[in-house]
């Protein structure tokens, strides 16, 4: 009787544990023979990924498993969902809400709102990004250049005790919305207006509801350093975590200075300063032509700028700093360095250099003949601009440094217009093809992570950035063989390639290197989001 009731009993439990086991190997998805990178930097390892709905529910050999959709992954790498953690795809994303730009690359979260400047309020904007439906997963930092434009304005000074009052409710407000963080563009008016003690108090504001501060920092050329020191003491003194946004060497006689920059964020981190940095893979930077025009000159917006460079007291002042930025700054030393972009009021200088537009305006091609180029440039509506001037053994040594994640710290692609920086079409995919197949400057792993889990971490964003068990389904499926960027800066309107597959929260958006036109992204609220 008791012999019989055991073997009744270890009959029901094979019985469960059979259908249990059936029920574990039934998918929505299942991605075979993949060779995983989960994106903690350890080493690979060959196995399938099965996907229920909008997670991850089992990564292991199931050579039983069945799904309603099978993607071969032979040979292929199965990577977590790329995390841009600076980009400017407001311009571009209502136009293109496909991102193929991003999602061909892998890329399956944006990131807005960098460099101090970003949409308010932020659930007035999250609402638009809903209502538009959107490719990938979106969200935003607060710009503190955008607070204080409504705050203050475009004066150089210090805000009253009430506008400083002001601007807090506003961070409050914005993290409360489901903002990450808040983003400072210190370089940029009025964000250079804002001395540094404001910036402490604005990113304690953001840090107490879990935020990060994450900054352009003042200078990226001569004061390089400075801008460093600048940077991790607020984030020392804020006690927040900080990313040094894009960090690079501006200026060819700034070249190398990453040795010590990144001395100094070894330091501030052994001291237990919590900073990090991100980086694009380009030995270019691209900014509003106003980079070349002096701050002091900008302040109180366009009209008075104007009114500076037109007026004889002040003109020639500001046409020795134009050249001088020119010759040690963001032209590296020569005009034929600064190519047009995007002109809105005058197309046809898209991918143009000041020093054919120089020569076009019956003049040599000399930085102080440059100056008035842009100074024409600036009246006539101003441009976007191209700066050839990074040092590459920089970008390497950045690349390297295991603080350093990536970003493209471009917008969405529309395909064929202007001649813009080729970032935007090509950063994650350079990474993975030019320095780490064909120069082995990092190895594929720490690639992934940089690119996954490591941006994932410090945004806050929970459940993403790595291939696990739970987490949702975004996912990269490429071939390392292949995967490469096509953008150049002569023909930048090109899309990667080697991309073969891409999941946004478990749902096909690019199957065979083709988008599929699915628009599944979400809204990625930041810590301090209050909910509805």
């Amino acid at each position: 009787m008791v012999k019989s009731f055991s073997l009744l009993i270890s009959m029901l439990l094979m019985l469960s544990m059979g259908s249990q086991t059936l029920a574990q190997d039934n998918f929505d998805i299942l991605i075979r023979n993949g060779r995983i990178i989960d994106g903690t930097g350890t080493p690979w390892y060959e196995a399938d990924v099965g996907i229920n709905g909008d997670r991850i529910v089992r990564i292991a050999k199931m050579p039983n498993a069945r799904a309603d959709r099978v993607i071969d992954a032979s040979g292929l790498v199965v990577a977590p969902g790329f995390i841009d953690p600076h980009t400017h795809a407001l311009r571009g994303i209502f136009d293109v809400p496909n991102a193929e730009s991003a999602l061909l690359q892998g890329v399956t979260t944006l990131t807005e709102g960098n460099d101090g400047s970003s949409p308010f309020p932020v659930d007035e904007h999250y609402r638009e990004i809903e209502e538009l439906g959107i490719s990938p997963n979106w969200s935003i930092f607060v710009g503190q250049g955008t607070i204080r434009s409504i705050v203050v304005g475009a004066e150089d000074r210090d805000p009253t005790a009430s506008e400083m009052e002001r601007m807090k409710s506003m961070v409050a407000e914005a993290m409360e919305q489901g903002a990450l963080g808040i983003s400072t563009g210190l370089f940029y008016v009025p964000g250079s207006f804002t001395s540094t003690e404001e910036v402490i108090e604005l990113s304690k504001v953001a840090a107490g509801y879990g935020g990060i501060y994450i900054s352009h920092m003042r200078e990226e050329a001569y004061q390089l350093l400075d801008s460093v020191q600048e940077t991790i003491r607020i984030g020392e003194e804020a006690d927040i975590p900080v990313q040094m946004t894009h960090h690079k060497a501006i200026g060819v006689e700034n070249w190398g200075s990453s040795v010590e920059s990144l001395r100094m964020v070894d330091e501030a981190r052994a001291r237990g300063v919590d900073i990090t940095i991100d980086q694009y893979p380009y030995t270019a930077s691209q900014t509003g032509i106003t980079a070349l025009i002096p701050q002091w000159a900008q302040e109180g917006g366009n009209d008075e700028m104007l009114a500076r460079i037109n007026s004889p007291e002040t003109r020639s002042t500001i046409k020795n700093e134009v050249v001088a930025k020119i010759l040690y700054d963001r032209g590296g030393g020569d005009p034929k360095n600064v190519f047009i972009s995007r002109n809105s009021w005058d197309p046809s200088m898209a991918g143009k250099n000041l020093a054919e537009l120089t020569i076009e305006a019956g003049m040599e091609p000399t930085p102080e003949n440059a100056a008035e180029v842009v100074f024409d440039i600036v009246r006539g509506g101003g441009a976007t601009a191209v700066y050839h001037a990074i040092g590459p053994q920089d970008v390497d040594l950045i690349m390297q440094h295991p603080a350093t994640a990536i970003g493209s710290d471009g917008p969405v692609g529309i395909f064929g217009e202007g001649a813009p920086h080729p970032r935007q079409y090509g950063t994650f995919a350079r990474v993975l093809g030019y320095y780490v197949r064909e120069r082995g400057i990092i190895t594929l792993e720490e690639a992934v992570k940089k690119m996954s889990s490591q941006t994932a971490r410090r945004l806050g964003i929970h459940d993403r950035g790595l291939l696990t068990n739970g987490y949702f389904a975004d996912i990269a499926v490429f071939n390392a063989d292949e995967i490469i960027d096509k953008a150049t800066f002569e023909d930048p309107h090109q899309y990667a390639v080697g991309m073969k597959y891409v999941l946004v929260n478990g749902d096909l958006v690019v199957e065979n290197g083709q988008h599929t036109g699915r628009r599944p992204g979400r809204i990625l609220y930041g810590p301090g989001y209050a909910g509805n």
